[in-house]
């Protein structure tokens, strides 16, 4: 693929994510309007705003589900139109979204971030179940992987959702209100984590969050850029010496 080969010939100052005059509305009232950011690799960004100000419609918008109305997205270069390395992308949806009905064990849950937009219907390999418990085993769940998805705790099903989010190994991961419905203790561990990843890896993250204090503590008092109701605060990580990295979810598990 052509950007994921790009990728791998630069090192930690290109750009993920460009947001050019971005607008957008509901029923001709507007949600977005102008925004204008750019999200650099081994970026860690904290999206905050209000209720309405169109946090999850522009993780939409990133992740290609929803085109802007005026303006221009670009992924990696590309525009998002003519977009296609989307297994460079991780996305973990809010979990409010989230049936806890859905008749789906662990492990499928996990696979199921393997299946692209045009492999769908694809059988799954040993490389692929390889993929899963490797997956599994970085986010320290392997023992849940035969139970159904409905039956874990919230802090469980969160990991899950990781998981499969990572199971491609993206360069990308976006995370909208992760820590939304979990205990205290658990957002603690969970952030812990994901500010683990972006320290000794190479990943870039945009994580939406109500929670300022925890975002302030880790991302710095001040935004480095507002828009609207959108605020973004922004934190560089350049811990590893060689920003081209190695496999993920092998380096997550090794850590464990």
């Amino acid at each position: 693929m052509e950007a994921a080969a790009s990728m791998a010939q630069t090192g930690c100052h290109r750009e993920i994510v460009n947001l050019s005059g971005v607008s957008f509305s509901y029923d001709n009232q507007p949600i977005l309007q102008d925004v204008n950011f750019r999200i650099m690799e081994r970026d860690f960004v904290g999206l905050i705003g209000s209720n309405g100000a169109g946090k999850t419609t522009l993780l939409r918008m990133i992740v290609g589900l929803t085109r802007p109305h005026k303006g221009a997205v670009s992924l990696f270069g590309t525009p998002a139109a003519r977009f296609k390395d989307w297994n460079l992308i991780g996305y973990v949806p809010q979990r409010s979204h989230f049936n806890p009905l859905f008749p789906a064990t662990v492990k499928e849950v996990v696979l199921s971030g393997l299946y692209g937009r045009k492999k769908l219907f694809r059988r799954v390999t040993k490389e692929d179940v390889a993929r899963c418990e490797d997956a599994l085993r970085a986010m320290k769940i392997e023992e849940l992987g035969n139970k159904r998805i409905g039956a874990l705790s919230g802090g469980q099903q969160q990991r899950v959702f990781l998981a499969r989010a990572l199971i491609n190994n993206p360069k990308l991961l976006i995370l909208d209100e992760p820590l939304t419905g979990i205990d205290v203790e658990t957002q603690q561990n969970f952030f812990q984590m994901i500010k683990h990843m972006h320290q000794r890896h190479n990943i870039t993250f945009l994580m939406v969050s109500h929670d300022m204090d925890m975002v302030r503590s880790y991302l710095g008092e001040e935004p480095k850029g507002r828009s609207g109701k959108l605020s973004f605060y922004v934190r560089h990580s350049h811990d590893l010496e060689d920003c081209q990295g190695t496999d993920l979810l092998h380096s997550l598990r090794k850590e464990g």
